[in-house]
Parts: structure tokens; sequence; C-alpha cells
């Protein structure tokens, strides 16, 4: 915001409590046992470990960004209501399927209905980041999961693979097992890089809302995480089969796991430098002024 702009500030007194406690009463009903199960598996599965932070991180962006949300003129939209009725919809078919996925994308969405049918398009705009980022704490379906782990673990065997006989370490790949001469490695679903990749997409949106400006910056390191994820595993796996050829133990218990979050910190790393990158060319090219705002 410019320094001519008028700064808001909230009037807790003028908010209209009870038609809030009502909704936040039936959203309670709604999800009092499919909140509880999604924090189970952020809690158990690594996978989606991060996901208990994205809450409390969206609310603070949100938070950080009252002023530009309320700055834009609240305009009830009916429209709101078709998407909140919607979000119900695949309330009730993920409650009637037994489809976790559904049940908690479903949040996102009538959160979505109802941002739109009391504020408008204005303020959804202005609150989009912090509800996309909210969409990436719902795990994804178990189906789609297997099915991105089983070829991110074939092709991260094939790439560890060739890249330990260019060293001139011999090896033979059968499937995701890799045969040295001193131990066999198996690349397991944990070892696909999928873990990671969820993390460090996540990583990436945040990221970039810091310290980028440019809408296609962030969509561009959203996208680098991916193959930054699948590059960092790789080179987790051709470290450890290295390692393991000195020393089998090291390729299992705590070397194992340890290595893991090296990699996902130098995964980390890749990324913020990325980042820093596109900001210093958008800081040379954009002309003053001409930023995009949050």
């Amino acid at each position: 915001m410019s320094q001519n702009e008028a700064t808001f500030s909230i009037d807790w007194k003028a908010l209209p409590w009870v038609p809030l406690s009502a909704i936040a009463a039936l959203l309670a009903a709604l999800y009092w046992n499919v909140v509880p199960s999604m924090v189970e598996v952020w809690m158990t599965d690594d996978a989606y470990s991060h996901g208990v932070l994205i809450p409390p991180l969206a609310a603070y962006i949100a938070w950080m960004q009252r002023d530009e949300i309320l700055a834009v003129p609240a305009k009830q939209h009916t429209s709101g209501l078709v998407v909140t009725a919607f979000g119900c919809f695949v309330l009730l078919v993920g409650k009637i399927g037994a489809e976790f996925f559904l049940t908690r994308i479903s949040m996102v969405i009538i959160l979505t209905g109802l941002i739109l049918t009391f504020w408008g398009f204005g303020r959804l705009r202005k609150m989009l980041f912090s509800l996309i980022l909210l969409a990436t704490m719902v795990p994804l379906p178990q189906i789609v999961y297997n099915k991105m782990a089983t070829p991110l673990q074939l092709f991260s065997s094939i790439v560890a693979s060739s890249t330990l006989q260019t060293m001139g370490v011999p090896v033979y790949r059968d499937g995701n097992i890799m045969n040295l001469a001193e131990i066999s490695l198996g690349v397991a679903e944990a070892c696909s890089g999928l873990r990671s990749m969820s993390s460090l997409t996540v990583l990436g949106l945040v990221i970039g809302f810091f310290l980028c400006r440019t809408t296609l910056a962030r969509i561009l390191l959203v996208a680098l995480a991916i193959p930054t994820a699948i590059f960092m595993n790789v080179v987790r796996i051709v470290v450890t089969a290295l390692m393991a050829r000195q020393d089998p133990a090291l390729a299992e218990g705590f070397f194992h796991s340890f290595s893991g979050w090296i990699v996902f910190l130098c995964g980390f790393g890749i990324l913020y430098g990325i980042a820093a990158a596109f900001s210093s060319i958008e800081n040379r090219w954009a002309p003053a002024g001409a930023a995009e705002a949050r």
C-alpha cells in the first residue's frame, strides 16, 4: 500500500457476532469428525506432516493482508451461495462414499463460498492465496498418491543407477532394486521423493508469496519445486548407495532418516535461491510502481 492510502482497522464491536457464531456452529457440526481425522493423518504420515502448520500460516497471512482486504468494499454476491451449496454437495458425496479427500476439501470450498457470499469477488481475490494454501493441507486420495509414488520410485531408481554407473560404480537395477557388489538397495515408496515434493511445493508457495511480486514468478517457483524434489531425492539415493558400499548400516536407521532431513533442507535452500533470483530480476526490470499487489 502507498503512504497515501488509508489504514483500516477492525471495529470488533460492529461485527455481526450472532451470524458469525451461527455459521461457526454449523461448520463445527458439519466437521466435528472430519478435522480430527485429518489431524491424525498430519501427525502419523510424514508426507503430510506440514499440514499442521498450514491453518495458522494461512490465518496469519490473511491477518497480515487485513488492511488490503478491508480496503476493498464489501459487496454481497449471490453466486457465493452456489459455491457454498456445491461445497455441501461435495461433503455429502464424500460422506456417502467414505471418501476422505472430498469431505476434507469441501471445507475450503464452503469457506470460499461464504467469503464470496458476504464479501464479494474483490475481497475473495485478496484472500485467494490463503485459500489455496489451505487446500494444500488436505491429503491426496490414497489411490492418487500410490499412482504418483510408483512411477517416481522407478524413475529415481533409473536415474540413480545411471548416475552410479557414470561414476564407475558397478550396479545392476531390477525394477526399483539396485544391486551393488556389497549390498542391494530398494527404493521404497518412502524414498520415491513424493513426500519431499509435497512439502517443497507448499514451501514454494510460501516463499514465492513473500519474496516474489508477480504471479508468473510464483507459478514458476511452485513448478520448479517438483524437479527440485526429484533431483534432491536422486542425490539422496546416490549418496546412500555410496555410503552403503563402505558400511551397509549407513543405508538404514538414523543415518537414512537424517539424510532425508539434509536433502529437504538443501531443497529448501535451492528454492529460496531461485526465489531470490526471481526477486532480483523483478526489482531490476519491473517499472517503479508496477509491482503486482499481493
